[in-house]
């Protein structure tokens, strides 16, 4: 068959195009509404405005003043004589990381605010909770000495380098004793990890030293995604490193991984390096352990320094600054990483 001969013959008529006529919708009466971003819902029937509204992320008085606002401009729209609003907010999802030492001395807090503000460098919505409660120091740390407010009983961490913190060194005098027992230290720890941590996602909880009830507690209560450990490399600080790593693994908590801190002191005269707690110390326990190991930070003046100013050296620019921020991608990983 000749498919080119075969073609369909022409009745001479104009085709005619075969649509649809569109709808029309009638234009919406509740334009003009304040924080339109957050409104989800909207309709007017009787003169009966009713609107819904996303409050995620707000406190409660920012809550209660976007439904007023919201009534307010809905009332004063011709048509609507009355103005239902309803609040609706989603729950963020927090991951919370314990950070813990064997033994005091071996900086788990300084690497802690510095490690939550390099996270926060990284876009993450990070929290810290200064859960040393007999030596708190991220105030000093941090530079912020404020005291935080408190709304509907709940406290509102204070903010810092672009982050959120809450410390009980805040809420005590400088130089004062916290002559507490177990009981009344994870009190004080429940208060803290309860407060209004508004849209964080990660919160970090710079523990104290050993493996008490401040630990045991924080795991029953709050069950962290992981723990990281602080060490430096010598073998006495190890001993109590390991002892961490076990409280940890016999409680069902992963380790996600130990910073080796203090591996090395470069000379600010002639440039030569040296390791006075030695080196390496850390990373052959993790890899005996099946822990994986974060990384190593140096034993550095500057750092020293920065500290004790208020100014966390991971907050600025920098070989400290890169250190924090390449534990902190490696932390990340650990997260994503499935536990089996």
């Amino acid at each position: 068959m000749n498919i080119e001969a075969a073609q369909t013959k022409n009745s001479g008529k104009q085709p005619h195009a075969s649509y649809v006529r569109a709808m029309e919708h009638p234009a919406d009466p509740l334009t003009g509404l304040p924080h339109d971003e957050r409104i989800r819902s909207r309709k007017l029937t009787g003169g009966v405005a009713t609107i819904i509204a996303d409050a995620s992320g707000l406190s409660r008085s920012e809550s209660r003043r976007l439904e007023e606002e919201l009534r307010s401009g809905a009332l004063a729209l011709p048509g609507v004589n009355e103005a239902r609003i309803a609040m609706t907010a989603s729950q963020p999802h927090r991951t919370l990381i314990a950070i813990g030492s064997g033994k005091g001395g071996v900086g788990k807090s300084t690497v802690s605010a510095n490690l939550a503000i390099a996270l926060a460098k990284a876009g993450k919505r990070v929290g810290l909770i200064d859960a040393d409660v007999y030596g708190p120091s991220q105030p000093t740390l941090l530079g912020k000495h404020e005291k935080p407010q408190a709304e509907d009983e709940k406290l509102i961490p204070v903010e810092a380098h672009g982050i959120r913190f809450l410390s009980l060194g805040q809420l005590v005098s400088p130089g004062h004793a916290l002559a507490w027992r177990g009981p009344m230290a994870t009190g004080a720890l429940a208060n803290l990890t309860e407060a209004n941590w508004g849209d964080s996602e990660l919160l970090l909880v710079d523990l104290p030293p050993g493996t008490g009830d401040v630990q045991i507690s924080l795991i029953q209560r709050s069950r962290p995604a992981g723990a990281v450990i602080v060490s430096t490399p010598q073998d006495l600080s190890l001993i109590d490193a390991r002892r961490a790593v076990d409280l940890f693994n016999k409680m069902s908590l992963p380790v996600l991984g130990i910073i080796e801190n203090m591996a090395t002191y470069t000379c600010p005269h002639c440039g030569e390096d040296s390791h006075p707690f030695g080196t390496g110390g850390a990373e052959v326990a993790a890899e005996e352990m099946g822990v994986p190991f974060l990384g190593r930070l140096p034993l550095s003046l500057a750092i020293r320094e920065a500290s004790d100013a208020g100014r966390p050296p991971a907050a600025g620019h920098g070989s400290e600054a890169e250190a924090f921020a390449t534990i902190a991608g490696k932390l990340l990983e650990a997260l994503e990483t499935p536990v089996h």
